[in-house]
This record gives structure tokens, sequence and C-alpha cells, in this order.
């Protein structure tokens, strides 16, 4: 019989290592892939590891796009019948009407899995993500702002943030009612969830012990239950009934320059290539055409090759290309030409992408099958060993990262991990 507890998929592949991390972190053996496997090696999986996930592209498609994307993932996973099935979403709620609908993502599961209340968490405390009385708030640079009002949310190109309380924003793509659970009623919310009439509730949380009296509340539901939710979710499940595989190690044994590719344009993924750029990296705009890619190539292997770290950045990029989804197209397959290349030329071993909807995208056209975790240095911030037929991919690091995770000196940290 499967032993997999838990089975995820993570609307964007930053999200997907997140909540890998989360269980990894608590003793759980996992796997995530980069798309759906066959059913073979999806029960193979399920049959070794405590967790098995799949990285999906969700959150930057129309709901109509979605359908495709999440029917084959839930009914494969509904053949595992693991305890709990978690679409991992972002910690910031990243969605709207047309465009990564949550709504949707309800109507789909309660299809496949049945039409119970679905549970929602979105605080993840360790990210500085908070939800009190359904109103949620996001840290950025020390500050908590409510969600409306923070800086890069309010903001955000394809879903900006207008409204803080999540069952409103939630309701907002759905016909379906969406409720919410406050945390003064914890003593019962068990109970509470076994009898909510919406389709849907959002939970409170501010601290970690919020986040295990949740995990354990929805792994005492009837299986398999359907959740939503960001890595402080993932945190809870696992807190809740921790497993005994060692913590994954802090360094690896690569070593070279980092070769850093961004399809982020926001501030904090700005201030990182800034501070790189201070440090002396080549830091240039990324081509987003074949024959400037071949162009700027000679420039990035010969820096590679010096032990001088190289950022391309995107956010100047011309709008020209087309709409969003035609420009994030562009920008992922420069960013995997250029990957490829610099791994054909054994230039770099160690590659950051920059943007969560990019990571995605980027992994897929590098031919990449699976993921697992080569070390988690510091908070949340992941290495992962690419899997991959092709062998001058299979092996490399990759560090995945959401616009607004790390620290300024980021990519400066990132190089001077393992021996140089």
């Amino acid at each position: 019989m499967p032993r997999a507890r838990v089975a995820f998929y993570g609307d964007d592949f930053t999200g997907s290592v997140d909540a890998l991390l989360q269980f990894a972190r608590r003793g759980w053996t996992g796997r995530l892939f980069t798309r759906l496997p066959d059913a073979a090696a999806l029960r193979a999986a399920a049959e070794e590891v405590d967790v098995v996930g799949v990285a999906g592209i969700s959150r930057s498609l129309a709901p109509a796009d979605m359908d495709g994307e999440l029917r084959p993932v839930f009914a494969a996973f509904a053949e595992l019948r693991p305890d709990v099935v978690q679409y991992k979403a972002c910690s910031t709620a990243d969605s709207a009407p047309g465009v990564g609908s949550l709504g949707r993502v309800v109507e789909l599961a309660r299809e496949v899995f049945g039409d119970r209340t679905v549970p929602m968490l979105f605080a993840q405390p360790d990210f500085g993500r908070y939800t009190l009385f359904g109103q949620h708030f996001a840290a950025e640079r020390g500050t908590v702002y409510r969600l409306d009002r923070q800086p890069t949310m309010s903001q955000h190109p394809s879903t900006p943030m207008t409204e803080a309380d999540l069952a409103v924003h939630i309701g907002r793509q759905t016909d379906l009612p969406v409720g919410a659970i406050p945390l003064v009623a914890y003593d019962e919310l068990e109970a509470l969830l076994r009898r909510a009439p919406e389709a849907a509730v959002v939970l409170d949380a501010l601290t970690d012990e919020h986040l295990v009296a949740i995990g354990s509340a929805v792994t005492r539901l009837p299986s398999p239950v359907f959740a939503i939710g960001s890595g402080g979710l993932s945190h809870g499940i696992a807190a809740a009934s921790p497993g005994d595989a060692p913590s994954p190690p802090t360094s690896t044994g690569a070593s070279g320059p980092v070769l850093a590719v961004s399809g982020s344009r926001s501030a904090q993924t700005r201030r990182q290539a800034d501070a790189a750029a201070a440090a002396g990296w080549l830091v240039r705009p990324l081509p987003l055409d074949a024959t400037g890619v071949a162009e700027a190539l000679p420039e990035i292997v010969s820096a590679l090759r010096s032990d001088r770290g190289v950022v391309l950045t995107s956010d100047d990029a011309a709008t020209g290309a087309g709409d969003g989804t035609r420009l994030l197209e562009a920008i992922a397959a420069a960013a995997a030409s250029v990957i490829s290349a610099v791994a054909r030329e054994g230039a770099s071993r160690r590659v950051i992408v920059c943007g969560g909807d990019t990571s995605s995208r980027v992994t897929r056209l590098l031919g990449v099958q699976a993921l697992s975790i080569a070390a988690n240095p510091w908070g949340n911030v992941v290495l992962l060993r690419a899997h991959a037929a092709d062998p001058a991919v299979d092996g490399v690091e990759l560090l995945l990262k959401g616009g607004q995770v790390g620290a300024d000196s980021l990519f400066i940290d990132v190089a001077t991990l393992g021996p140089r």
C-alpha cells in the first residue's frame, strides 16, 4: 500500500519547493516532480516517500486553462488516497478572477474530492505572513502591512491585491460561498471544519503553534482532505506528526561562479542585482530572442570562466514582446537557452532563477524531470538538484527564488556556499 501521507500540487515552482522544504524540515521524505508523471511512476514514488509533489504553473493560467492543468493531477492524487491533498498556493494569496483563480481551484477540487468544506491557510509566520479575523498581512523589509497596502502585492503586475479580507478576495473568484473561522474559535476547530456550511473557509494563524493546531485538526478529518494553503499549511501538517528522516544539509560540494537569470521585476530582486553589480558581477539585460542570446553568450561564458558571477535581468524588458503571457514565455525561453548553453560549456553548475512563474517555465524547458533538496543553507532558501535526461543539466544546482524572497546580498551569499 502507498505510504505517502500527503500529495501536493504547487501553483508555481518556487512555492512547490517551499512546501517540499517544510515537510523535509520535520523529518518527512519527499519527491517533487516537474510535471505529472505516469501513474506507475507516481505510485512507485508514493510507496517510497511520505509526500509526493507536482510543481505546476496554474498561478499564471486563466480559469479555462487551469482545468486542463489541474483535473489530471487531482484525479491522480485521488487514486493515491493520501490523508491530505494540498493545493500549494502563495502565502500572499496571489490570484484573481481571470488568472490563477483560487475560486476555480475550489470548484474543481469539489468535483473530484467531494463537496466537503475546503480549509484554506495562507499564513506563514516564519515568512512574515499572518491572518487574523480573516484579514491577511504580509511583511516587506521589516514592516508588516495589510495585504492590500503591502508595496509589492498592492502593485503586483498580474494579481494586484485590493482586498485584505481573504474570504472576500477569494469569494470574488467563485459563486460558491467562502467563509472564515477565527482564531478565537480554535478550541472547536475540528468540529467547525466538519460542519462548516461554506464551500471553503479561511483560517487564521499568527504563530507556529497555530499552524500545528490547524495541521492536527485537518489530518483528523475524513481522508482524503483537500486543502489550499501556503508553506505554513505544509509546516502545520508535518509538525503535527513529525517523521524521522534527517534534516537537509546546509551546504553542498559544488563550487564555482553563479549564474542568475531573472523574470522577476520586483524591487527586491532589483536590489539583489544591484548588490551583485557592486560586488563586481556582470549584470546585464537578458536578451529575449535567439540572436540576442547567441551574441551575449561569449561575454556571459567568459565572465563565468573567470570566476565572475553573472546576473541577467528582465526588469526593463520591453512590453513590445506581446501580452504578459507571451512576454513571460519569451523571458523563460531565453533564460532556459542561456542556462543550457552555460551548462554545456561547463561554465557554471549553480543557477538562480528569479520569479515564481519564470522558474516554473524555465525548469520545464530545461527538461528537468524531478527535483530533490541538495541543501537548505538558511531560512527558506533551498538549493535543488536537477534530475534530467540531458547530462549537461542533470545534477545542476538550482535556486528557484520568488521575487520578494531573500536579503539584498542573496546572490553573493549563494555564491559563497561550498568549497571554493
